[in-house]
């Protein structure tokens, strides 16, 4: 990973001597393609925005570019999940020399505690008092350095907490480019609408489905805001983190609990390599039914392309899943 930091600087040292080019267009940078597809949502043609890791993109293991460095660089305006999701992009924000406007899209939504934190080995467990130290520019460096297992990061799987992203994407446009306020404001406030819908629709059909069958078994865990929200319980063979790996111990365990409490339903992330999930299919006998999109979303043609269209398939899926007979 050092090595790549390097190539990056020096690729900006040559990227400096050529000449900078106007844009009318306000430059953003997201971090991957659920905050990309916000960005561009709210920010409509008032912004040019550069997602660095795409649909189907997997953030917990991303490596960056010297593009992507130079195009950081070179934006107005940072958007971040933030809770330690992003653990390489405290060296990116150093090397690239970014100095813009740095939305946390996580600011104010209190996290879920990843339980699981501690029977993880081999990565970077992070005390959430040791996320509160800020670097000397007051942005907070320690939440990047290694993912943090303390909390789970995954929170845009609630919508209520997206609509949280929003507004923390309208007020970061807003204060890069004040002139245009309104209509990101506007935007914005047609996406809360939105999301508040998707809950409500979910609070009632979710609410209608027998506790028994509320049960389903995913790739990895980014579904604690989901399941919390509408009372689901997900099981996982790996952690909060794909850079995890599930042991034989934790695979076995999961076959005795699918077994035991009779759990019909399997499905695939759309960023996760399905072979232990067909594992598990075949010595248990349950059918997968189908990917859901966790922590990124599908290409333009693919049926999660939006923030909005992913609740949409993956509410679909989970329901006719546990609607089954």
């Amino acid at each position: 990973m050092k090595s790549s930091f390097w190539l990056i600087a020096a690729a900006l040292t040559l990227s400096a001597a050529l000449p900078a080019q106007a844009a009318d267009k306000l430059k953003v940078v997201a971090t991957f393609s659920i905050l990309g597809d916000l960005a561009t949502e709210i920010g409509g043609d008032h912004v040019e925005v550069r997602t660095l890791v795409g649909p189907n993109g997997d953030a917990h293991t991303f490596e960056p570019s010297p593009s992507d460095a130079k195009a950081m660089g070179g934006a107005a305006v940072l958007v971040e999940n933030g809770l330690g999701l992003e653990g390489w992009l405290g060296r990116l924000i150093t090397v690239s020399g970014f100095k813009g406007e740095k939305v946390i899209a996580t600011e104010g939504i209190k996290p879920i505690a990843w339980t699981g934190a501690e029977e993880e080995e081999g990565h970077d467990h992070d005390k959430p008092e040791a996320k509160a130290e800020a670097g000397h520019d007051g942005h907070d460096h320690a939440a990047h350095e290694g993912h943090s297992h303390s909390v789970d990061p995954h929170a845009w799987q609630n919508p209520l907490n997206g609509v949280l992203y929003v507004q923390n994407i309208v007020a970061g446009l807003s204060a890069a480019d004040p002139e245009n306020a309104a209509d990101y404001k506007a935007k914005g406030d047609e996406l809360v609408g939105a999301l508040q819908a998707i809950d409500a629709g979910f609070k009632a059909e979710f609410a209608k489905v027998p506790a028994e069958r509320r049960k389903l078994v995913t790739s990895h865990d980014a579904f604690g805001y989901f399941a919390a929200a509408y009372d689901i319980q997900f099981v996982a063979p790996e952690g909060v983190s794909t850079e995890s790996e599930a042991s034989a111990a934790d695979v076995a365990k999961i076959i005795r609990q699918i077994k035991a409490e009779k759990i019909t339903s399997l499905f695939a992330e759309n960023i996760t390599d399905p072979r232990l999930l067909n594992q598990i299919a075949r010595e248990t006998g349950v059918t997968i039914g189908g990917v859901l999109f966790s922590d990124a979303l599908s290409p333009a043609d693919g049926p999660a392309p939006t923030y909005l269209k992913m609740f949409e398939n993956n509410g679909a899926k989970l329901l006719a899943a546990m609607n089954a007979n």
